[in-house]
């Protein structure tokens, strides 16, 4: 196990993690929202450090980003974690993982090693994608570092669901991200994925004021954020907050995880959803899984 980066000592021998906006805090022998985190003989220690759940090469269109080396390879990884529970997730069984499972999920795979498959694949860019990075923040990190040196580019996929002291540790090293919008509000966040949407907003307007390469997926859910209000809500603050010329991918749900029973999106909601994002002139909008 790892000490974690981000976190203090509080009385009585808790600990407060600083990685995403939950801001845990753990009890002795206590874990935080994401499981991923232990509060261990007075440290906070990250279970999921050097284990990597998934490993591929993909094209980089799949993360999606269509804007950012285009037709190109792209190495992924993960480990296991993270701190949103949407119901209708897609990689719910390497995303969520029970506190106290022994041994943690996953096979040893150093920083160093992931930096020297990426050059043997003769790929430019690194993905940390699949779970959620921002609770295998130190994994990534020290790969992020080592790709670096190397002159490999660093993309996340991620949720946004993390704290302004966690963006500003990987801002030197990130050239890419996309951002998974959910709804406007925090109210559809905290109903449905125990989160709200304020942080994920603000970590979307620091990745463009610092100029790091940004799309956004919106995944189109029936009767979680389809209607029109809501879609208008998100272009609205797209096209004010980020700039209209920010790709928005707006995708199809299909039945997963807790929402088996509910039916795919209907193509007629993603091309109103479409349409609501012209009329804001966004320049480059993108309808997926379909």
């Amino acid at each position: 196990m790892e000490e974690a980066m981000l976190y203090s000592r509080l009385e009585d021998d808790f600990i407060q993690c600083h990685v995403c906006p939950h801001r845990c805090v753990i009890k002795p022998g206590g874990y935080g929202v994401c499981h991923t985190r232990m509060n261990q003989l007075d440290k906070l220690m990250v279970l999921n450090d050097g284990l990597a759940v998934a490993v591929a090469i993909d094209p980089i269109e799949k993360k999606p980003l269509y804007h950012f080396l285009p037709g190109s390879r792209i190495y992924s990884l993960a480990a296991a974690g993270c701190n949103l529970q949407c119901p209708w997730c897609q990689n719910w069984e390497i995303s969520h993982v029970e506190a106290g499972i022994r041994p943690f999920p996953g096979k040893n795979i150093s920083p160093e090693d992931h930096v020297k498959w990426a050059l043997a694949y003769h790929v430019p860019a690194i993905a940390y994608t699949y779970t959620e990075p921002t609770v295998y923040l130190e994994y990534a990190f020290k790969t992020m570092v080592l790709a670096k040196e190397k002159q490999l580019k660093n993309v996340w996929v991620t949720n946004g669901y993390m704290t302004k002291e966690t963006l500003e540790l990987i801002l030197p090293y990130l050239d890419a991200a996309n951002v998974d919008l959910k709804a406007p509000d925090d109210q559809t966040y905290e109903r449905l994925c125990k989160g709200s949407a304020k942080p994920v907003m603000d970590c979307l307007k620091l990745l463009v004021k610092n100029h790091v390469h940004v799309e956004i997926t919106t995944l189109i859910v029936p009767g979680v954020n389809d209607q029109a209000i809501q879609i208008e809500a998100m272009a609205t603050f797209i096209e004010t907050e980020l700039g209209n010329t920010i790709p928005w991918h707006l995708n199809r749900f299909h039945p997963a995880w807790k929402m088996k029973d509910t039916q795919p999106t209907p193509i007629e909601t993603l091309i109103m959803a479409r349409s609501i994002a012209k009329k804001h002139q966004l320049k480059q909008i993108h309808l997926g899984n379909v």
